[in-house]
């Protein structure tokens, strides 16, 4: 990627964090909870958290349901200043980095058990960024590989020996 191109990429993802952040402290200041907000770029996206209050258990949900919800009107929140569409991620009392690798252990030792008995094994429905987790931690093992089946939300990972 030529110089200039990459610098205003980056530049675009400093500006989405930066959208990002003015939302989400609007939104912080109307429920009356505190916590500190974090920019950052990662991976080629911008990457928005919020850390240190005592009430951000509930801006996650059960199983990050009130995470995703708040990350995708975070996205929209974004989208309509920029006009592109955001693939921001939000993380929430560090709830998502602890998921991560959570599911990576997990994807890990799927791929070993597929490997040891020579059998499909078939993981729960997942959210996409789930199974992005899971995929890549799968592909980490030899001799398996990984595919996602079903329709969302009962798509799911099928971890295969090869």
């Amino acid at each position: 990627m030529p110089v200039e191109k990459a610098a205003a990429t980056e530049d675009l993802l400093v500006k989405e964090g930066d959208i990002a952040g003015d939302y989400l402290e609007r939104l912080l200041d109307i429920l009356d909870y505190d916590g500190d907000i974090d920019l950052d770029v990662e991976a080629s996206r911008a990457v928005v958290s919020i850390d240190g209050g005592e009430d951000l258990d509930k801006l996650v949900g059960p199983r990050g349901s009130v995470l995703e919800s708040l990350q995708e009107l975070t996205r929209l929140a974004v989208q309509q200043e920029t006009g592109t569409r955001s693939r921001l991620m939000l993380d929430i009392a560090g709830w998502r980095a602890a998921r991560r690798e959570e599911l990576a252990d997990l994807g890990r030792a799927t791929a070993e058990k597929a490997l040891s008995t020579g059998e499909r094994i078939r993981l729960q429905p997942m959210t996409p960024f789930e199974r992005k987790v899971v995929h890549d931690a799968v592909a980490t093992v030899k001799g398996v590989h990984s595919e996602s089946e079903g329709e969302d939300p009962r798509r799911r990972v099928v971890v295969f020996p090869q």
